[in-house]
């Protein structure tokens, strides 16, 4: 540009720090079978993005179990915001349950490829028949699956596995260990064109954890347990549940990280309601404690896009004092944000972020900076512990009253 000899010139600085939303973490994607829907709408193998909430294309799902999906999640959704955003891949119905699991797994192995072709990145991920293997010795072939790529995307899975039993669903448990996967041990009693059918569980809830979201302006950073369950005619199995009693069936599955919905009991003590179906559940399939609740795994993908927003608008710049500093005061502010909203207990304060001794000079020649930046998620409420005792000064009071009551009557 050639600066005027004799006028005037317009510039705007981007010198200063920078403001940057985190991604949609409600938008969904589905891999099932139907083998009536509308094959113009639903190619196969082809992911499709719609929302929920449009009829036509819900009407074209056909009646298979990706129609089935999809309803599960609208039944969730019970406010103004009635539809979600979801990608839908249908896959082949196979000559048998093996087969089907295997084409669903092998969409679900390249769901890195999916964001690019439906300009959407899926955070929430229903994968079909994960309650399906081949023996009780191993894993299923589409959580397998999903173990290996869900961290592709920074998306998670509520998974079913077998709800026969206790037993059963907690070995099922046994063979996952990530913190992506969020496994539910029952099934869900349902009304399809008037007939009562069984179907998975986890449309249901990736349908609460969108409702969550929304009304928390779609901050996926809230824990959505002890929450009503929307469209249920029963449950596959009546799981023994008591708040005060941990020797329970349910207990024994959420100690397993196997998530439950219970049936409430009118006049019963220790019941998870007094009517309806309340989900129950917490805990991914991670082995350890440090990222086991599985809302904070979602609150802290968030923060990650946030950083991915914030800092490619730095780089290609100078690396000087003041554009490190402008870029370490955007991501402090995004924090400070998420603190001030009780989204996250705490981060790393920003003096603290840059340390000298992870950045040397010869580092920096080389164009790399490194940043440590720590946050706390909150935990989720999970169990209260009351003491309950003996209140001397009640007595003492009652002794005081009594003497002042005496001596007003003189």
């Amino acid at each position: 540009m050639t600066v005027p000899v004799f006028g005037m010139t317009f510039t705007r600085p981007d010198s200063g720090p920078v403001p940057a939303l985190g991604a949609d973490f409600s938008k969904v994607l589905i891999i099932e079978t139907s083998e009536d829907a509308n094959a113009a709408t639903y190619p196969l193998d082809t992911p499709i993005r719609i929302s929920t909430s449009d009829a036509a294309k819900v009407a074209d799902l056909g009646t298979g179990m990706l129609a089935s999906y999809v309803q599960g999640i609208n039944d969730q959704l019970n406010t103004i915001n009635a539809g979600a955003d979801a990608t839908i891949v249908r896959v082949a119905e196979g000559a048998d349950v093996a087969a089907t699991a295997a084409n669903i797994a092998a969409i679900v192995n390249t769901m890195s490829e999916i964001p690019s072709k439906v300009n959407a990145t899926p955070r929430i991920v229903l994968a079909g028949r994960t309650a399906w293997r081949e023996d009780l010795d191993t894993t299923s072939p589409v959580v397998a699956a999903l173990e290996a790529n869900l961290g592709k995307i920074l998306a998670v899975a509520p998974v079913d596995v077998d709800d026969t039993s206790a037993a059963n669903a907690i070995d099922a448990r046994e063979t996952m260990a990530s913190e992506r996967v969020f496994p539910i041990g029952i099934a869900a009693r349902v009304y399809e064109a008037g007939a009562l059918v069984t179907r998975p569980m986890s449309p249901r809830i990736a349908g609460l954890m969108m409702r969550v979201d929304n009304e928390k302006s779609g901050f996926p950073f809230d824990p959505f347990a002890n929450r009503a369950i929307y469209g249920l005619a029963g449950v596959s199995r009546k799981i023994p549940f008591s708040f005060v009693d941990g020797s329970t069936e349910g207990q024994q599955l959420l100690a397993a990280n196997v998530s439950i919905v219970s049936e409430g009991e009118t006049g019963v003590d220790g019941a998870v309601a007094d009517g309806g179906y309340v989900f129950i559940g917490t805990d991914n399939a991670q082995t350890g404690e440090l990222w086991e609740q599985i809302h904070q795994v979602r609150g802290a993908d968030y923060i990650v896009t946030q950083l991915m927003a914030i800092t490619r608008q730095f780089l290609g710049r100078k690396i000087t004092a003041s554009s490190v500093e402008s870029w370490i005061n955007s991501i402090a502010f995004a924090l400070r944000d998420h603190k001030a909203a009780d989204r996250i207990l705490g981060y790393t304060p920003k003096n603290e972020m840059f340390q000298k001794s992870q950045n040397s000079p010869e580092s920096i020649r080389l164009g790399r900076l490194k940043l440590n930046i720590g946050i706390e998620g909150c935990p989720v409420f999970k169990v209260a512990d009351h003491e309950i005792a003996r209140y001397r000064p009640a007595v003492e009071g009652l002794v005081n009253e009594i003497v002042s009551s005496l001596n007003a009557s003189i």
